[in-house]
């Protein structure tokens, strides 16, 4: 099947690893260029030297989305290399720690409320008019399981993400019929996000008392997942290019849960 991606231009927040990355690839073998915002300088100019790879441009600019000034730099910067504008707008950026709620400081509040929401709230206020110019474009937002249904940790990083499938929702009304905005819910998936030093993994041995990956397989037990498996990033980018391409053409204001079956509900 056609998905109608070759040609166009992407761009993808948090693209130097995990999610990130492997969207970017994906969206690259389907032929669309790839533009690309990290704070991770050295792992973003890899990830653009797999782009161009498969035969299509690459951009990429190093920038602090946890910040106003670091979006807006950041945005300024790519866009002045992407004259015809942006397809497609993957708000992927986004890092959880897991603590007790009782441990989460008003600092950490408020930095996860920086990076996981309202860098997706500058980004798309920002590319928005670009998108409309277009006349036709999708958005797909990286929220998480943990948005639909809540574990105990990390309880600030759970509400970041249930909000931001709540202006999916918001922003799908709005901008029809000419730009869809969906959402991916991705569950655990193994990536720099849980194996990172401090990440994850190593929250999750804190609070099982056990090694990072052993703690993370306990886990996948307590949480009963019936693929009792981790998920790969590249399972995720597969379901982010569905939902930007001509293939879910009549799909918008949807969340595709992939996590392994976590959400027991119907």
């Amino acid at each position: 099947m056609e998905t109608g991606l070759a040609g166009k231009t992407v761009l993808i927040t948090g693209a130097a690893n995990g999610i990130g990355r492997a969207t970017a690839l994906a969206f690259a073998k389907e032929g669309a260029h790839v533009a690309m915002l990290d704070h991770d300088a050295m792992k973003l100019a890899e990830t653009a030297e797999l782009v161009r790879g498969f035969g299509v441009n690459a951009f990429a600019v190093e920038a602090d989305l946890g910040t106003a000034s670091g979006v807006q730099a950041g945005l300024d910067a790519i866009l002045a290399q992407l004259p015809e504008g942006i397809d497609v707008l993957v708000n992927n950026v986004g890092k959880g720690d897991p603590k007790p709620f009782l441990e989460i400081t008003d600092e950490q509040w408020e930095r996860t409320f920086e990076l996981n929401l309202m860098s997706m709230v500058r980004v798309t206020r920002h590319l928005l008019p670009v998108l409309r110019r277009k006349g036709k474009g999708a958005i797909v937002n990286n929220a998480s399981d943990l948005g639909r249904q809540p574990e105990a940790v990390p309880s600030d990083y759970a509400a970041m993400k249930a909000a931001m499938l709540a202006l999916t929702k918001s922003l799908a009304r709005a901008e029809g019929p000419h730009l869809r905005v969906n959402a991916v819910a991705p569950g655990p998936i193994w990536s720099t996000f849980w194996s990172r030093p401090g990440g994850f993994a190593d929250g999750l041995a804190s609070i099982h008392n056990m090694p990072p990956r052993q703690a993370v397989d306990h886990e996948m037990k307590l949480r009963q997942l019936p693929l009792e498996r981790l998920g790969e990033p590249e399972e995720v980018a597969n379901v982010i290019v569905f939902l930007a391409s001509d293939l879910a053409s009549y799909v918008t204001s949807s969340v595709w849960g992939v996590d392994g079956g976590s959400i027991r509900s119907i």
